[in-house]
């Protein structure tokens, strides 16, 4: 519950090392490893999610909706943007390919506003 209420404090889809930092700081500690099984346990579960932003540091957020991600090529941003369909896979592929896709997420990069408006 700690972790569930830690990732529901933060923002910006926090990593199991960010997670950690904050419960520490919260005077609730949790080892790394613990964290981290505690956060794909509730992956697993469906009450978060990986926030897919490519390679790189797995970070998560609470799972109250089905959606992809933008990240910024300059700054790193990691940004909800919603599917249109508005649940899972939101995508369909050719059923004569005979795959059994329940989870399709799309990755939009390029620049955020603020490094737009920067440059």
């Amino acid at each position: 519950m700690a972790i569930y209420q830690a990732l529901a404090e933060l923002d910006n889809h926090p990593s199991t090392d960010e997670v950690v930092a904050h419960l520490s700081r919260t005077g609730r500690p949790l080892a790394r490893a613990s964290a981290y099984n505690g956060l794909e346990a509730l992956v697993g579960k469906g009450l978060v999610l990986r926030a897919d932003g490519g390679p790189g540091i797995a970070r998560y957020e609470l799972g109250h909706w089905w959606h992809h991600h933008f990240v910024c090529r300059r700054c790193g941003a990691l940004i909800d943007v919603p599917c249109v369909a508005a649940n899972e896979p939101c995508l369909q592929l050719d059923p004569a390919l005979g795959l059994a896709i329940d989870e399709a997420q799309i990755i939009f990069r390029g620049r955020c506003t603020a490094c737009q408006e920067s440059s």
